[in-house]
């Protein structure tokens, strides 16, 4: 008696594989246009400009990016997960407040001293601040599950109206230079300082960025946060905690913006009320154009950095070439939605390449069945 052997069908490989654990050509493509979309940014303003790659302009740029670097790092993890966190920008003015408020001095109830917390205990409490509202957001979405654009909006409310709050209508401008006397003065000292020529803001970046880039390729965490990402049901199925990397995310993305407050602050020496407004436009931006996927399950570290870099240089240009605000505005929000829109085309040209390529390998094994079942019939 004669066996028929039927081949079986050669799967296709997964259009959107986890980054860092193996080749992604789709991934190499997204954040080489990115970094392509950088070289030409910085060639075409060092043509109009001689004073756009000056040594002063560079570090004033890495300065700038690296403050929406760091809140892209936390967006990133959000979007990964299919969220939104709107509230980044307000959480970041809100913890500048806090920041501001007790380096000038906090006034003892009962008694007319006034209290002057260390460096590293206003660091602590602002950023902690931080992390408390993206809890907040990540409780009320995974446990309650509501709507992340709905929570983050509303606690981008919260958050911007606490910290008018906290600054009672009045900016902190003047009162936070320190005193020696109180060994208050290194707040400034050690932010404004810059070790082999690169702002502590940018060291910050470059640390935050090593260690998401662990966790998201050599973590469980990380490949948890992808699985949600791409299919959180079939995740939940498979065992992974789904509530809690949706809450730890939340809290990761209000880390993120609680370091960048304190930056903030003793960046500018001041703590005002419209402190990071616009931050979570330029973080999910940045985000964006790096080849992350507002639908979730897609994105990585290394694109996010770029596309930082890509806002930071094209904003940047646009003002030392003397571009109206308002038209600055009008490109760099065209270049979002250019970024989206060739993103979305290549993602249809590969879908439909894969079910042409899955029907080829239909037809080709439904032909060598019937020509071995013909062959075992003769």
């Amino acid at each position: 008696m004669s066996t028929t052997k039927v081949a079986a069908p050669a799967t296709a490989e997964p259009a959107d594989r986890p980054p860092g654990r193996s080749f992604n050509l789709n991934t190499v493509l997204v954040e080489g246009r990115a970094l392509i979309a950088l070289i030409l940014i910085i060639v075409i303003f060092a043509l109009l400009s001689d004073n756009y790659l000056t040594t002063g302009n560079i570090t004033t740029i890495t300065k700038q990016v690296a403050f929406n670097a760091i809140i892209a790092l936390g967006m990133l993890l959000v979007i990964l997960n299919a969220g939104i966190d709107l509230s980044v920008g307000s959480t970041v003015g809100l913890t500048g407040a806090v920041a501001g408020n007790l380096f000038r001095g906090v006034d003892l109830p009962l008694s007319q001293a006034i209290m002057f917390p260390k460096m590293w205990v206003i660091v602590v409490v602002a950023v902690a601040i931080g992390m408390l509202v993206g809890y907040l957001n990540g409780l009320l979405i995974a446990r309650l599950n509501l709507a992340p654009f709905i929570v983050t909006l509303g606690m981008l409310y919260v958050a911007r109206g606490l910290t008018q709050v906290i600054l009672n209508g009045q900016n902190i401008t003047n009162e936070l230079t320190g005193e020696a006397a109180l060994g208050n003065t290194g707040f400034f000292t050690v932010f404004a300082s810059r070790p082999l020529g690169l702002p502590i803001s940018a060291w910050v970046m470059i640390a935050f960025a090593i260690v998401f880039s662990i966790v998201l390729t050599r973590t469980p965490f990380g490949r948890w946060l992808y699985a949600t990402g791409s299919n959180e049901r079939a995740a939940q199925l498979s065992g992974v905690p789904v509530k809690k990397v949706q809450t730890r995310i939340y809290v990761l993305s209000g880390l993120c913006a609680g370091v960048v407050g304190v930056l903030q602050v003793a960046n500018i020496s001041s703590a005002t009320a419209d402190l990071g407004q616009f931050y979570e436009l330029n973080a999910i931006a940045a985000v964006v154009i790096g080849g992350a996927a507002l639908s979730g399950g897609r994105g990585t570290v290394r694109g996010t950095i770029i596309g930082a870099f890509v806002i930071g240089f094209l904003a940047n240009g646009l003002v030392i070439v003397g571009v109206s605000p308002f038209w600055q505005t009008v490109i760099t929000g065209a270049v979002i939605i250019l970024a989206v829109a060739v993103d979305q085309i290549q993602q249809i040209a590969q879908r439909r390449r894969n079910a042409r390529r899955a029907a080829a390998n239909v037809r080709s094994t439904t032909q060598q069945s019937s020509q071995q079942s013909t062959s075992s019939t003769s």
